[in-house]
């Protein structure tokens, strides 16, 4: 009993998170409460915290980031100090120290699972959409992959290139134009409605490459953020990924397929030719592990231009392989694991499953009559 009063405040603090976690825990089992807490808690507070930092022009993450590491190394570097003076208690400091870090990591924990772990366990875009991952045709993925392919043979040559053929769209004009890209996916599905503003462009965007992350979406400040120094040719569909998660839309793979509607569909030459590029590579990919023969003809028809943007981004990512870039996508697939996605980082592939679904149909049919959308 001494001991607990010794440090009641930290026990207190320990226990509230616990009681936090534990309630999350239950709850999430019951898809009308997450979608009520959703609804009327955690989307409400994301929309407001995000309304506060968007009145600024840089990344709010991102100085909360670097403030939360000065503070984790000053309150190391204190407590060792604090630990060394205590002398005879110097058990008792060090478990004082230990706690209060603990209580820390769970409070965000707890913080966390409010405002974008609930997420996870609300209705899907499938769930809300009818549209569902099926399991996808060699045929019907060959015949998807071809039709990307001619679209963006035929949006290629609408975006500005530089001498050597590559991508060359203005970043100021990229961002400018991501608020209406959604309007064609939200007349297709309204519950999508939502008012976006411009993507923050992330300062510490070369660490992000090294980590192997092209954008995040930071539910404490209610900022979408973007990997700048990567290939400018996939940073608007990586904006509409983006902010798709700012529909409160969890699963990575639903964002993908999101990224490449809402691309395709805006009327803004510069994202549709980001859009086919996106889902092109996820069905080639695809297509090339199923088919390789198939892959290579399709492959082979492509343009110039396009095998430019192609080589490019293949060559600036190849550039960042390595120990770093494996242990944060390692560190990514445990949280997503966490949260009921069992795929883990695997499941940005189903993207091709709900590509097929959706667009076989047309593709068929329109394949070979050139540019539809």
């Amino acid at each position: 009993m001494t001991f607990f009063k010794s440090h009641q405040k930290l026990h207190i603090w320990l226990l509230a998170d616990l009681v936090l976690l534990a309630a999350f825990w239950i709850a999430r089992e019951h898809r009308d409460w997450m979608n009520a807490l959703e609804r009327f808690v955690s989307a409400p507070i994301r929309r407001s915290l995000g309304s506060l930092c968007y009145r600024v022009s840089f990344s709010v993450m991102e100085v909360l980031y670097v403030l939360a590491a000065v503070l984790a190394l000053a309150y190391v570097v204190w407590n060792i100090t604090a630990v060394v003076r205590a002398r005879g208690r110097r058990k008792r400091r060090a478990y004082s120290a230990v706690l209060g870090a603990v209580c820390a990591g769970l409070s965000v924990c707890a913080a966390t699972c409010l405002l974008w772990g609930v997420c996870y366990y609300t209705d899907t875009f499938q769930d809300r959409s009818g549209i569902r991952a099926e399991e996808v045709s060699l045929p019907d993925l060959t015949a998807v992959t071809a039709w990307f392919a001619e679209n963006l043979a035929q949006t290629a040559d609408q975006v500005p290139r530089d001498e050597a053929g590559t991508f060359n769209a203005s970043l100021n004009e990229i961002f400018a134009g991501s608020t209406d890209i959604y309007q064609g996916a939200e007349d297709l599905f309204p519950f999508l409605e939502f008012e976006d503003r411009a993507p923050k462009r992330m300062f510490f965007s070369r660490v992000m490459s090294a980590m192997n992350f092209t954008g995040v979406y930071f539910a404490f400040t209610g900022e979408s953020n973007i990997n700048v120094d990567a290939p400018a040719c996939l940073i608007p569909s990586t904006i509409a990924h983006e902010l798709s998660h700012q529909r409160g839309i969890a699963s990575e793979q639903e964002c993908n397929f999101l990224a490449v509607l809402a691309s395709t569909t805006s009327g803004d030459p510069v994202y549709e030719y980001s859009g086919w590029l996106m889902g092109y590579i996820h069905l080639g990919n695809a297509l090339y592990q199923a088919d390789p023969a198939a892959w290579q003809a399709i492959r082979d028809s492509l343009p110039d231009t396009v095998l430019a943007d192609l080589a490019s981004n293949n060559a600036y990512w190849a550039s960042f392989e390595g120990a770093a870039a494996d242990a944060s996508q390692k560190v990514y697939d445990t949280i997503l694991k966490g949260y009921g996605q069992e795929d883990g980082i695997r499941s940005y592939g189903t993207v091709v499953d709900l590509l097929v679904a959706y667009y076989r149909d047309t593709a068929r049919t329109n394949g070979s009559e050139g540019l539809t959308t």
